[in-house]
């Protein structure tokens, strides 16, 4: 069957991003044609080039849409605006589908997944990748009552569209459900994580950058992913240099970009205990983890957060590396129900910089709660498992 795939954000294992898609679009191209109807956004940031853009099989159409993390909210809006436009259009002239997968976020992307759905007479599953519009009001980025109550009603329409929804996380089911749509309609599929390419990170490569790093005898605490508005990161660097003075062998790797980059510079070029690491391609994030004795999850204290389904979770317990997270919604039940990491209250540095204190003096506990994270990421972390899921849920819309 011919799938049509909706989705603003394309990247490859090249790429300093999850490429969560990249192994599920691989996935169904076996099997079927797959049309993805993306941006260029990512492609001039790959920082190798190991990996072909695209899997084998699947076609690509792509607007030329810029979109960066640090750009205010009207730049975003009319991103966002762009590439609904273009995904319009272009679904419309392609062959008609069997089926069309929206993904989410943004909104719009599933909003215009939807309109095209509607015009060919065709069935739609909407992946909700966060919960939109709850984050960006809860951020504060839509001001206005009136906006505010348009997007929820979009949002809500959206949901009783689709054939079928793909919620990432098990919270963001509960809140759809929530809203009245029944529960034979949602299928979770989590973020997951890429299993064959954490075998990447092997003893050899470990040590390698161990070497190349100057982190013999050390111990590392490892924030990895987006500097963000929402990632709470004034805190960790507190909490880091509370850690420095009591702990000098620790020393935190910050690792990506994003908003708060010159904070985490500062703080790196006065206390030589925090690091500031560049972004680096999927493929090779793998090695850092496991590097790491312990890493860090976290959001600010916002119960929409609580339902984010984050890509470093995942990576860090593929590897055996247990985490820290500072939300408490299903993150937080899985780490204690599992014993693979702990809780720190977001916004709370003192408690989080004597919790990593610790922890980091009981070796033999991190290395218990290492192995219990990566039993839990092999049964229920594959993407390939994930995928095939997802493979059943779109063919099932078509049926």
């Amino acid at each position: 069957m011919h799938i049509a795939v909706f989705s603003q954000y394309h990247t490859n294992p090249d790429c300093p991003a999850t490429s969560r898609h990249y192994s599920l679009l691989a996935h169904l191209a076996r099997t079927h044609r797959v049309t993805l109807i993306t941006t260029r956004t990512w492609e001039t940031q790959r920082l190798t080039h190991q990996y072909p853009w695209l899997p084998a099989g699947v076609e690509m159409r792509a607007a030329e849409v810029p979109y960066h993390n640090k750009m205010g909210t009207a730049r975003r809006v009319l991103a966002f605006g762009q590439y609904a436009a273009y995904a319009v259009r272009e679904g419309l002239r392609l062959e008609r589908p069997d089926v069309i997968w929206g993904i989410s976020t943004p909104l719009t992307a599933a909003w215009a997944a939807a309109q095209v759905a509607r015009q060919r007479r065709v069935p739609w599953v909407f992946e909700a990748q966060d919960l939109w519009p709850s984050f960006p009001i809860a951020m504060g980025a839509v001001p206005t009552r009136f906006a505010q109550n348009r997007l929820f009603a979009l949002e809500k329409s959206l949901y009783q569209s689709a054939r079928h929804i793909l919620p990432l996380s098990p919270d963001m089911t509960s809140y759809i459900e929530g809203l009245g749509i029944a529960s034979a309609k949602i299928t979770t599929v989590l973020n997951g994580t890429d299993l064959d390419l954490a075998a990447l990170a092997t003893d050899e490569a470990v040590e390698a950058l161990r070497r190349q790093h100057n982190l013999a005898g050390r111990q590392v605490v490892l924030y990895a992913g987006t500097f963000g508005r929402a990632n709470d990161i004034p805190t960790l660097v507190a909490a880091a240099e509370q850690l420095a003075r009591r702990r000098p062998e620790v020393v935190w790797l910050f690792m990506g970009l994003g908003f708060y980059e010159p904070l985490v510079r500062a703080a790196a070029g006065r206390c030589a205990n925090i690091r500031l690491v560049p972004p680096q391609p999927r493929h090779a994030v793998f090695a850092w983890f496991r590097l790491a004795d312990i890493s860090v999850v976290s959001f600010l204290n916002l119960p929409v957060l609580d339902a984010n389904s984050p890509a470093k979770l995942y990576d860090s317990l593929a590897v055996g590396t247990p985490v820290i997270v500072t939300n408490q919604g299903w993150t937080r039940k899985l780490v204690e129900q599992h014993g693979c990491g702990w809780y720190s209250p977001a916004g709370d540095a003192a408690a989080l910089g004597t919790q990593l204190q610790v922890l980091l003096s009981q070796p033999d506990k991190l290395r218990a709660a290492g192995a219990n994270g990566r039993r839990v990421a092999a049964e229920q972390f594959d993407r390939q498992q994930i995928a095939a899921t997802v493979q059943r849920v779109l063919e099932a819309a078509v049926s």
